[in-house]
């Protein structure tokens, strides 16, 4: 099982430049928020994408599931 420390730890990995938000305390259902500049200008499911990219094959396996938001910053 994952928590949601190491969730974010993946995710700030794969993108230094993002501020990351993890919660969920139960092993497999998280929400995040992700910010990062390397979203400027992708669609919504582009930017979901590369987070899930960071997360690899964890995805549907250790993480059972992820409420995602992503955003650039203001």
């Amino acid at each position: 099982m994952y928590s949601a420390e190491q969730i974010q730890d993946l995710i700030e990995a794969a993108l230094p430049d993002a501020q990351v938000r993890v919660e969920g305390d139960d092993g497999q259902h998280f929400a995040a928020l992700v910010v990062s500049p390397q979203f400027e200008g992708k669609s919504r499911i582009e930017q979901h994408r590369m987070v899930y990219a960071a997360l690899g094959d964890r995805m549907g396996g250790e993480i059972h599931a992820l409420s995602l938001r992503t955003a650039t910053p203001d």
